[in-house]
């Protein structure tokens, strides 16, 4: 920054301006609007030209100001670059028109961009950028979050002594771009997690606090306000002031200070960066996270339902990319937000999977909707491009293209006759009392097709608009009168241009002379210098070239003055009618973004119609049981992988789990790359389908509603937070232990291999007990730990299965097929061979292991004539503990000296041993 000791008086006047706005916003990067470059000065010029690989110069050589610059036309792309990379932007942009103004030009900053309030043109499709904001109030902890390209606005919260956690969960499972808070909140969260006070500032490692300074490191941009702007006396005013309203309680909001203080948040920081009226933001909506199939982000992540497990991988192994068949971006955005959200309640389930089911039956209607859906852009961005004031003629025009699709769209839908697809539509079924002429579908309030906003943007522009509003040319004609007249008057006047241009050859004999023009001297009469002797007197000097010398006469003032007033005339006028047109769509915003909703809803049900038609699918049962039944169920991502790589055709496999009637425990042993894991993640990803209305890989399948799905599957060490692999292990198994219901779905995944055998076995052995004792779950529960399938014999609702495997000479072949009984063994050895371990190490393991496998058979038959009790004591301990048993069991008062020596000897003796 400029030396402190500087005098404002030694900086040029634009630098003052530049310096007063970087002091009003010193978060930011300062892109300074001079002439036809956006500039940049000092510390944000340095930063900006090493990100974006700028050339760095020098504003005044001697003093060594650094700056860097970019076209201002082409910024948008830089722009983008920088907040990709988590950096605040400001604008200052010139507030006077050079040209009219004497000295220097008045600079303002007229918007911040940030990470979760600009708009990126490379966001994909279905994809959302969010700007999210936390607040704890009281007891409860408010999350709200906006996409502003959208306006989608949305709030919760959560009680009770795991908030925290919660809120940060919540948010860990969508693509948070930018996160607001109170100042000191982070920290506050911090003391609320671990429960107590403490003296240093960093989090501990393995500790609760640690847990959630991981979650809000994986948001790059978080921005602290003053406390007071996230206070109930400051936040409901403002969300009442945004939306219109006297109350909260129309919004779902009454009751919920925390969520509504979170979305005032939102708001006000909206308005602090400038994004205009926000007027797309028709509501926020209040949701409740048990509403739906619950998710963490654990689950979600080790699911792959919406992104790779692991960096750098295709999105081919997510389920989002296996299931998007849709043909809109707003059914591609429901498509995500429906598989992060699966449905819960029964009623709203079977609706759509009717709906599905209709539309799956009939290819022609289901055909006719999907290809009436063929023009149709993404009518909620291009609406909050509107709203923000960044749509030019060209969006404005492709609005208008989406909102004449429509009607169409309505005919196509309006075939189907289930309760969902008439309730979307808005079309009545034939009334069986009605006469033959009134026997047709008849339109019902529903489906708005918006053709009064299609006729109004088709009224207002052309067929052919200009990028933007600098050539004029963008309303039509016939509309505005005067803007007629001015323009035949602009037309006019250049036919008498060009008969200027031909009389002044004739008259002087120049044959090369033109009238031309230029923004600084308007219009002239430009002579070579060769034909210099031959101008006329009346010729009056405006400029010398090296090659021509330029001339006015009062004739062409005159004629220039007519055009240039004509042509700004007519600019203004079309600005007017432009904004004027713009405001008439921004007044029906909900009655776009409500057409979007069921547009988008339209998309998806086809889109899972078209699925299950191409793939055969079937249709699940869903009810209120605590069942978990499937027959020959396949993975859908697995299956389309090897299908197209060409690589064989995936095993089915079937599935018996009831909480009440039957098994709820499935205990899975059998070797690595057997399908362990691969079964257990098919089974949620079938639930997750099935509630979310769409048809299923399976023959059959019937599915009790489940509350949450958690998932325990593989875990790495997190050193830089702190958390060892086990670490991360006890604590996601820790979650579904003291939170999971009866009606979960609970998927664990060789738990306990992170720590030493007996340590892991034992953990696992009383987890599958707590699980079938006092929680009841459905559960898959694949481990190596083959001494676990003797809970069989103890717990009655827990059931043996394995993957098979078939030996012969070469080694084993895996049949990924699963099947009751417990696998004999885990084929370790044979997998390390397969993966090229030297055959040296291969043997001596194989030695090794025979020695373990015969004191481990001893070890057991040994158990097993034991009581329960005695079984569980035993079978888990080491040989120090079977030493210290014995010592327990003698009385020391009956023995002799010698026999005294003679037990110590025999114990020592079995130590070596």
């Amino acid at each position: 920054m400029v030396n402190e000791t500087q005098n404002d008086a030694m900086l040029t006047p634009v630098m003052r301006q530049y310096f007063a706005a970087k002091k009003a916003h010193p978060d930011c990067l300062m892109f300074c609007r001079i002439g036809d470059f956006y500039e940049l000065f000092y510390e944000d010029a340095i930063l900006v030209a090493r990100e974006l690989q700028l050339t760095l110069t020098a504003r005044d050589r001697e003093k060594k100001q650094p700056m860097c610059g970019v076209p201002y036309h082409a910024a948008e792309i830089y722009i983008q670059r920088l907040l990709r990379k988590g950096y605040k932007i400001a604008l200052c942009e010139q507030m006077e028109d050079p040209k009219t103004v004497k000295g220097i030009v008045r600079r303002e900053v007229t918007k911040v961009l940030t990470p979760g309030t600009a708009v990126d043109p490379g966001l994909g499709a279905g994809e959302s950028c969010w700007l999210a904001s936390v607040v704890s109030l009281k007891s409860a902890v408010g999350v709200a979050m906006v996409d502003l390209s959208t306006g989608d606005f949305r709030a919760t919260e959560f009680a009770g002594a795991d908030a925290w956690s919660m809120a940060l969960d919540e948010l860990g499972r969508v693509n948070i771009a930018e996160l607001v808070y109170p100042q000191g909140e982070l920290l506050g969260a911090s003391l609320k997690l671990i429960g107590e006070q403490r003296p240093d500032s960093g989090p501990k490692a393995g500790t609760p606090d640690s847990v959630l300074s991981a979650a809000l490191e994986a948001i790059r941009t978080k921005t602290a306000l003053e406390d007071w702007v996230m206070t109930v006396e400051h936040a409901l005013p403002l969300l009442r002031q945004q939306f219109r309203v006297l109350s909260l309680d129309g919004l779902g909001l009454g009751g919920h200070e925390a969520a509504a203080v979170a979305a005032g948040g939102v708001v006000h920081y909206l308005r602090q960066t400038k994004q205009g009226a926000l007027e797309h933001l028709e509501a926020v909506r209040f949701y409740e996270r048990s509403g739906c199939l619950e998710l963490d982000s654990v689950s979600v992540r080790n699911l792959e339902l919406v992104e790779p497990l692991f960096s750098g991988e295709t999105v081919q192994t997510t389920l989002l990319y296996t299931l998007d068949a849709c043909c809109t971006p707003m059914g591609k955005r429901l498509l995500r937000a429906t598989l992060l959200r699966p449905g819960i309640e029964l009623t709203e389930i079977e609706a759509r999977l009717e709906a599905v089911g209709e539309a799956a039956g009939d290819l022609r209607k289901r055909e006719g909707v999907r290809r009436s859906m063929d023009g149709l852009l993404d009518l909620e961005r291009l609406l909050g491009r509107v709203a923000m004031d960044s749509a030019g003629p060209r969006e404005v025009l492709a609005l208008a293209a989406t909102l004449g699709c429509l009607p169409g769209l309505r005919s196509a839908v309006g075939d189907f006759e289930s309760s969902r697809w008439r309730e979307l539509s808005g079309t009545a079924l034939r009334s069986s009392t009605s006469n033959a002429k009134s026997d047709s579908p008849t339109s019902a309030p529903g489906f708005d097709a918006l053709e009064d906003l299609h006729e109004l943007i088709v009224a207002t522009v052309v067929d052919d608009p200009p990028v933007n509003f600098a050539e004029g040319g963008v309303v039509r004609a016939g509309l505005h009168a005067e803007l007629d007249e001015l323009r035949e008057l602009s037309r006019s006047g250049r036919a008498a241009l060009v008969a200027i241009e031909d009389r002044e050859r004739q008259r002087t004999g120049i044959g090369s002379l033109k009238v031309r023009y230029n923004s600084v001297f308007g219009y002239y009469l430009e002579v070579t210098k060769a034909h210099a002797k031959s101008v006329p007197a009346d010729y009056e000097r405006k400029q010398t070239l090296v090659n021509a010398e330029r001339f006015t006469t009062p004739e062409l003032k005159e004629y220039e003055a007519k055009i240039l007033t004509a042509q700004e005339r007519s600019l203004e006028i079309e600005r007017r009618l432009f904004a004027e047109m713009r405001a008439q769509l921004l007044a029906c915003a909900g009655r776009v973004r409500e057409t979007a909703r069921r547009v988008a809803e339209m998309d998806l049900m086809t889109c899972f119609a078209h699925l299950a038609a191409l793939r055969g699918w079937t249709r699940p049962t869903v009810d209120d049981s605590c069942a978990l039944e499937f027959v020959g169920a396949r993975h859908p991502v697995v299956e389309r992988r090897m299908e197209e790589s060409g690589v064989g055709r995936f095993v089915p496999n079937s599935l018996y789990l009831d909480s009440d009637a039957g098994p709820a425990i499935l205990l899975m042993t059998g070797p690595n790359m057997g399908g362990k894991s691969t079964y257990l993640r098919m089974s949620a990803l079938l639930v997750v389908m099935a509630q979310c209305g769409c048809f299923v890989p399976a023959e059959r399948m019937r599915v009790g509603t489940v509350d949450r799905i958690y998932t325990r599957i593989g875990a790495s060490d997190n050193v830089a937070r702190g958390r060892s692999t086990f670490m991360v292990e006890m604590t996601e198994t820790a979650a579904i232990l003291n939170t999971a219901t009866r009606r979960s779905l609970v998927l664990l995944d060789e738990m306990g291999r992170g720590t030493a055998t007996y340590d892991g076995l034992s953990l696992a052995w009383a987890t599958v007990e707590h699980l079938h004792e006092r929680i009841g779950a459905r559960t898959l529960f694949a481990t190596h730990y083959h001494e676990l399938t003797l809970l069989s014999e103890k717990l009655s609702r827990l059931k043996n299965v394995r993957v098979t495997v078939k030996e012969n000479a070469g080694g084993i072949v895996f049949l990924h097929t699963v099947e009751a009984g417990a696998a004999s063994k885990s084929y370790g050895i044979e997998v390390a061979r397969l993966a090229g371990l030297p055959t040296a190490v291969i043997a001596r393991a194989r030695e090794v292991l025979k020695v373990h496998e015969r004191a481990e058979t001893q070890q057991v038959r040994e158990a097993t004539a034991e009581p329960a009790r005695s079984l569980q004591m035993t079978m888990f301990t080491p040989l120090s503990q079977r030493i210290v048993d014995r010592l327990a069991e003698v009385d020391v008062d009956d023995m002799t000296p010698r026999e005294a020596l003679s037990l110590l000897a025999e114990l020592q003796r079995e130590i070596q041993e």
